[in-house]
């Protein structure tokens, strides 16, 4: 299982998505589009979405913080990402 965060340099829930992955001990690739409009095409393409973050599990999309946050309160994060 990959999990892929997309990220902008200046982004506040960026930051609180990646402090909930490390807390519940969630490895995962951050690709930072703050540079890169190319990449956020791409990204728009796959998720459907313009804002980040935007978290991947495989090629599943999570959503964002908010998303993910509720799947963590609901006790089903961990389940989600192969953590026990």
């Amino acid at each position: 299982m990959k999990l892929t965060i997309y990220t902008k340099d200046y982004c506040p829930y960026c930051d609180a998505a990646k402090n909930l992955l490390k807390s519940i001990g969630a490895e995962y690739k951050e690709i930072d589009i703050t540079h890169t409009p190319k990449v956020m095409q791409e990204l728009v393409q796959k998720s459907g979405m313009m804002t980040v973050p935007q978290i991947f599990v495989d090629d599943e999309c999570l959503g964002g913080f908010d998303d993910i946050n509720a799947l963590h309160q609901a006790g089903k994060l961990k389940t989600k990402l192969g953590l026990s």
